[in-house]
């Protein structure tokens, strides 16, 4: 038989504030608390339906808050804000999974030290049991475990800095209230700003690091032109598909071309060299935006910002190169190269919705291999030729071949 540690009278009325306490509980290491965060501590997750287990025992503790601070284990009973129990962190000693299955819900198996000599009161004196287990009715119990795991790994509650105004409050709770909850506040954004700080740190390492690789691919280029008699030719592809993965390894940048006109000139030049195979690829024509893309992708660390990669496309013009800007009468903006040919693009877009008897951009795409958006505007411009005519309703836009013109009516 366990008999339950009552010392003071505070700890009778504290033990009489739940009326579901079990008597035969034992769960040794809990004490009663009010619920309130102490000086420095914080808190990490909560979660809603929450039963306690001793051992393989259930308790009366059932469907409550389980809450880990940055010291503490805490349940509490909705019902009862008065009937809360805390387990110090530092007595946990590992944590275990165990998935839920059939009519049971998942569980966290908390593996406890023996309960100190000098614990405060709480609902037994002592125990069997070297664990608890956390039973979770509402599920959650992947982040609560993920974070549980967190705090005792880093263990925060014994790094906890004691000023000399805390060192007045020792052995007391101190209430939340507004002020606590600015200090958390604080305290969130100090670490925060803090993890932003080595974030930039790192990022700086990899800016620096990315502009090394960028120096060995010119090296590598410069030894290619100068031993090219000494090198193989597989070799030398092998050595190219080693730059083309590094991306352009020399990208036209402010730093080295200066701002303006000039700048715009030579990053059209190298927009040039870097997309007339591409876009061959993909049938004369891509979109501004698979630019973007493809464009920053290629430079690294080295990014164009969206208005320098037009202001450079507008450039095309000017350098009579492979390449030039186009602008739709919907408004959408592709790079397509000189030879391209409007009439070729209608009488292919014709023959096929005139093989498929109706399609619409998507179908069309699908067809021909190319992004809805230039489908579509393919099929607009064919319509403009008067080669093909739509069909508008709520099922969408769809294309058919013109009968009236070929009299086929």
């Amino acid at each position: 038989m366990y008999i339950i540690s009552i010392y003071t009278h505070n700890h009778i009325l504290n033990y009489l504030l739940c009326e579901n306490t079990p008597i035969f509980s034992r769960m040794d290491r809990f004490s009663w608390c009010d619920g309130n965060l102490v000086q420095g501590e914080s808190l990490v997750v909560q979660q809603h339906g929450v039963r306690l287990y001793d051992g393989e025992e259930k308790s009366h503790f059932d469907n409550g808050i389980g809450m880990v601070t940055t010291h503490r284990l805490m349940w509490k009973d909705p019902k009862d804000q008065r009937c809360v129990l805390a387990l110090p962190l530092s007595l946990c000693i590992y944590l275990e999974e165990q998935p839920s299955g059939f009519a049971k819900s998942a569980k966290i198996i908390v593996h406890l030290q023996p309960s100190p000599a000098d614990k405060s009161a709480g609902p037994v004196s002592q125990s069997s049991h070297s664990y608890i287990r956390l039973s979770f009715r509402e599920a959650g119990q992947i982040e609560f475990f993920r974070c549980f795991s967190e705090e005792l790994k880093f263990r925060r509650w014994e790094h906890a800095v004691t000023t000399p105004e805390q060192k007045k409050t020792q052995g007391r709770q101190i209430r939340t209230g507004i002020m606590g909850i600015e200090r958390n506040i604080e305290m969130k954004n100090k670490a925060t700003d803090r993890d932003i700080s080595v974030a930039f740190e790192d990022l700086s390492k990899l800016i620096a690091k990315a502009r090394e690789m960028v120096n060995l691919s010119k090296n590598i280029a410069e030894r290619i032109k100068q031993k090219k008699g000494d090198i193989s030719d597989d070799e030398t592809v092998k050595f190219k598909s080693y730059l083309l993965s590094m991306g352009i390894p020399d990208p036209v940048t402010r730093e080295t071309h200066g701002t303006g006109t000039r700048y715009y000139l030579e990053l059209a030049k190298q927009l040039c060299t870097l997309l007339e195979e591409p876009i061959k690829d993909l049938g004369g024509m891509i979109t501004l935006t698979d630019v973007y893309c493809r464009v920053n992708r290629a430079r690294g660390m080295e990014l164009l910002s969206p208005e320098d990669l037009v202001n450079a496309c507008q450039q095309l013009e000017q350098l009579k190169g492979p390449i030039r800007l186009r602008v739709f009468d919907s408004g959408v903006m592709v790079l397509q190269l000189q030879t391209h040919s409007e009439e070729e693009v209608i009488k292919t877009t014709t023959t096929c919705v005139e093989q498929n008897q109706s399609v619409t951009a998507e179908e069309l795409a699908q067809v021909i291999g190319l992004s809805v958006i230039l489908a579509k505007e393919r099929l607009l411009c064919t319509e403009k030729a008067g080669k093909i005519c739509r069909d508008e309703s709520v099922e969408g836009l769809r294309f058919y071949p013109n009968r009236f013109l070929s009299n086929k009516i």
